[in-house]
């Protein structure tokens, strides 16, 4: 330990303020363990893996807000969810950083991962630990950026980071983050949907390897399914604000996705009842959504004049309903396509 009275006095001030943050420490723990929920840091590489993170870039020295700061690459466990020091083996070295930064020197800047809008500790936890403590509201950091389509921030819950995993595999098995890297949001209010809509990929995939008379790439499929089938719903449910007046609550959709599958299921069951082949427009669609939600329907949607979806599925309205995408029942799409 140096011997500069300055720094010593500081030291001293650090093991006062070390002991208060061990306490704080406690009641963060216990309170989240009658919560419920976690009181440690988010794990870096459980994010990653989870998320499917790979390409990585160097984005340089940069000042980052600390309270973005939410994880760690190998020291999650030692810190609560607010960077307290869980263990009092910690004293010495969170002293020494704390009277540093109380020094002329001052704090070194720290290593850190951006994934989405928050960051992970590669290197410099216990500097990230004082300097919450000392209400510092930002930070000097070596910032490395792990590209993700997925949206992270801080406080996530469980399930918000349950929801954004399922969504990075369903992005990643498509293809379409390789593909579409700027394609517009596919997130859906019920993960349990994303296997549906990967089915609705399969299914394009499957009728364009016929029509083609090739294997395509689930990527390539997905690609032409995005542009010609999926983006044009999207246009016209941003054209006509159809999510504007929709309550988030309830049996609504919540997504441009979830309307988007709604108004599929919604064709292929007018094609299946009426064999109405004019009625396969997604304004028709929309017009139904809206008439049937009692939400007034615009005028101009009525004679939207948008291409029928049979000149860009052909085969789509031959398939019956299925329950498993990868057990198609009823008139299987491969048996009609041989």
């Amino acid at each position: 330990m140096t011997y500069d009275p300055s720094f010593r006095s500081s030291f001293m001030d650090g093991v006062n303020k070390f002991q208060n943050a061990r306490m704080k420490a406690f009641w963060e723990e216990m309170l989240a363990l009658m919560r419920g929920k976690p009181a440690e840091l988010m794990s870096f590489e459980e994010i990653r893996t989870r998320l499917r993170l790979s390409e990585e870039s160097y984005r340089g020295l940069q000042e980052i807000e600390v309270a973005k700061i939410v994880g760690s690459v190998g020291r999650y466990r030692d810190f609560t969810a607010s960077f307290l020091p869980k263990s009092g083996k910690m004293q010495e070295r969170w002293s020494r950083v704390y009277a540093q930064a109380h020094s002329m020197v001052g704090l070194p800047p720290i290593e850190v991962y951006k994934v989405g809008d928050v960051y992970f500790v590669r290197d410099g936890n216990h500097r990230v630990s004082v300097a919450r403590q000392l209400n510092i509201e930002a930070i000097e950091a070596h910032v490395t950026e792990l590209n993700t389509p997925v949206s992270l921030h801080p406080n996530m819950s469980s399930t918000e980071l349950n929801e954004a995993a399922a969504y990075a595999t369903f992005l990643s098995e498509a293809g379409l983050k390789t593909v579409r890297p700027h394609h517009q949001l596919l997130e859906l209010s019920e993960v349990s949907r994303y296997s549906e809509l990967l089915g609705h990929i399969q299914l394009h995939k499957s009728l364009l390897d016929h029509l083609q008379g090739r294997e395509l790439p689930i990527s390539e499929a997905a690609a032409h399914w995005y542009d010609n089938v999926y983006r044009p719903a999207v246009t016209l449910i941003r054209k006509y604000h159809i999510l504007e007046g929709i309550p988030q609550r309830g049996d609504h959709p919540r997504t441009e996705a979830d309307l988007y599958l709604w108004m599929v299921d919604h064709l292929q069951e007018v094609r299946h009842q009426y064999s109405d082949e004019t009625r396969t427009r997604y304004s028709d669609a929309l017009v139904d959504f809206l008439t049937e939600k009692n939400l007034a329907v615009p005028k101009e949607l009525i004679i939207e004049n948008d291409a029928h979806i049979m000149n860009v599925e052909p085969q789509w309205w031959q398939v019956q309903r299925y329950d498993d995408y990868n057990t198609f029942s009823g008139n299987n799409v491969y048996q009609q396509l041989a």
